[in-house]
């Protein structure tokens, strides 16, 4: 018995169709992702804040989660079972090399591990009396 190929094509494209008009449709309507986004920033301008006070540059280039540049490279945001972690690059206002950072935040944002790629003379001597804070190359 011969198969009508135009008949089943048409009725697979209708099928494949009306799976992926729903499948939108309740990627759209899901509240839960603009929550998770706006907490998801919330904690990223709470790290970069964080960063700035241990870097004292008032013209500091920062790529993160939320401003990625991509010359500078990868970025992460993902939760733990205690917290956040992050990772990203900063640059000095003075330099052209990016240097990058790993941050670990608790459930209340606040900061409990900052390492940095950077051997910069302040902050090596700042990463010896800081136990939340250190320094590498």
């Amino acid at each position: 018995m011969p198969i009508n190929h135009r008949a089943t094509g048409l009725v697979v494209a209708i099928t494949f169709g009306l799976i992926a008009a729903y499948g939108s449709y309740q990627w759209i309507t899901n509240t839960d992702r603009s929550v998770q986004r706006a907490e998801e920033e919330a904690i990223v301008l709470a790290s970069r804040e964080i960063l700035r006070s241990y870097i004292s540059d008032e013209r500091l280039e920062i790529s993160d989660a939320v401003d990625r540049v991509r010359q500078a490279g990868k970025v992460y945001l993902y939760p733990t079972d205690g917290g956040w972690e992050l990772s990203g690059h900063y640059r000095r206002h003075d330099e052209k090399r990016w240097h990058a950072f790993l941050i670990s935040l608790d459930a209340d944002v606040s900061l409990v591990s900052l390492a940095v790629q950077d051997t910069n003379a302040e902050l090596t001597n700042l990463a010896k009396f800081d136990p939340k804070f250190s320094t590498s190359e």
